[in-house]
């Protein structure tokens, strides 16, 4: 493991990253989704796609990496560029699984590895509303500690930048980014995922013009039981540009 010290908005943000395969000439970086670390996604992707420098990264906030202030999708975005600069890292491939198929998105690589990527707004039930509802009533007439009475149990352990984080990112409707995208893009997502349905990624496809759509059995974290036929995939999708 490796740290990085990024200057932004005038804060520092320390960045823990790690790089396999450093001699090769590809350059495959992979991130993490919310609540999740690279450590993660090493295990799963790190045995395949040899050919690729891989370079796995705690996004701000996750893992080994700080976070002293509030941030925007676009700001974490904005971190990993600047940490790309540091690193002399290229935009060649670069895989996001959920919130990280979001940051990879807009870093706008050459090749888009969307794994049940978040982005497409899904209406929330009314329960979940309803908490939303009672919490900004609490918050406006200074009851604040009864807020964790309506908190998601994920949310409570969240430190107080990364619990607005958590707010800022977690309603954001990414169709028109999508839409903008000019890169080749892989989309995979599962059958069984209730966190980011199929349905998104059928939206996400539709919205990307240079996409294709892979269908997995399996939930939120399908990822983990099939690296080696996305791994293969992504290898394909990349070849395929190498063409154009």
């Amino acid at each position: 493991m490796a740290l990085k010290s990024i200057q932004y908005l005038q804060h520092t943000f320390d960045i823990s990253y790690e790089i396999l395969n450093p001699q090769a000439k590809v350059d495959l970086i992979i991130l993490h989704g919310w609540g999740s670390n690279k450590e993660i996604m090493k295990g799963v992707f790190s045995p395949y796609m040899q050919g690729f420098r891989h370079i796995y990264i705690d996004l701000a906030g996750f893992g080994n990496s700080t976070c002293p202030i509030a941030l925007t999708t676009t700001d974490v975005a904005r971190i990993v560029e600047l940490f790309m600069i540091h690193i002399n890292a290229s935009k060649d491939i670069i895989l996001g699984h959920s919130f990280g198929g979001k940051v990879a998105l807009l870093l706008e690589p050459k090749v888009l590895v969307l794994v049940a990527s978040a982005g497409i707004y899904i209406e929330k039930p009314l329960s979940i509303q309803f908490k939303i509802a009672m919490t900004k009533v609490f918050n406006f007439f200074g009851l604040s500690k009864f807020r964790s009475l309506f908190v998601a149990e994920d949310a409570k352990k969240l430190s107080r930048p990364m619990y607005e984080t958590f707010k800022n990112v977690v309603n954001e409707d990414f169709s028109e980014e999508f839409k903008k995208f000019k890169g080749k893009a892989l989309v995979c997502f599962a059958k069984e995922d209730t966190a980011t349905p199929l349905s998104s990624g059928e939206k996400i496809a539709g919205f990307i013009e240079d996409s294709r759509l892979e269908i997995y059995e399996g939930d939120h974290f399908f990822f983990t039981k099939n690296a080696q036929d996305i791994a293969k995939k992504i290898e394909e999708t990349f070849l395929a540009t190498l063409g154009e």
